[in-house]
């Protein structure tokens, strides 16, 4: 693996061990590389109120946003629990592909996805994942 996805994947596992998971126990950790090397990570945050629950990699984007990026993204990384299902590579939910699709068409990137499993990295990019993205230009 190269230095940029080790740390990525590292950053991912780090940030889901901060997840606020009471609920379903299913701790989840995005990180997000951007062209300036700049790695921002995030975790689920469950809520009693299912529907407000917020995914990681949407944790990861609204601080991105935060801290002023427009674009840039190159790499996600996702990971959840190692020691839950059976242990397949996670993928970004439909929520997270199209949040993901907002901040990398920013920049005019198509990501790498990095879903980490207990065995295997699957990588696919945005494109992949997200086909047809619905994004800003269906609003002109």
């Amino acid at each position: 693996m190269s230095k940029n996805k080790d740390q990525l994947i590292a950053a991912a596992r780090e940030a889901a061990t901060k997840a606020y998971a009471p609920y379903s126990d299913y701790q989840v950790g995005a990180a997000l590389l951007f062209d300036d090397g700049a790695i921002i990570t995030g975790t689920n945050v469950e809520n009693a109120s299912y529907g407000l629950t917020v995914c990681a990699e949407n944790v990861a984007v609204a601080r991105a946003f935060g801290e002023g990026r427009r674009g840039g993204l190159t790499a996600v990384a996702v990971v959840g629990p190692l020691d839950k299902g059976d242990g397949s590579p996670i993928t970004p939910c439909g929520r997270c592909r199209q949040v993901l699709n907002e901040i990398a068409g920013l920049g005019g990137t198509d990501p790498v996805i990095y879903c980490v499993g207990r065995d295997e990295v699957r990588e696919v990019t945005l494109a992949q994942l997200l086909p047809h993205a619905f994004g800003p230009s269906h609003l002109d």
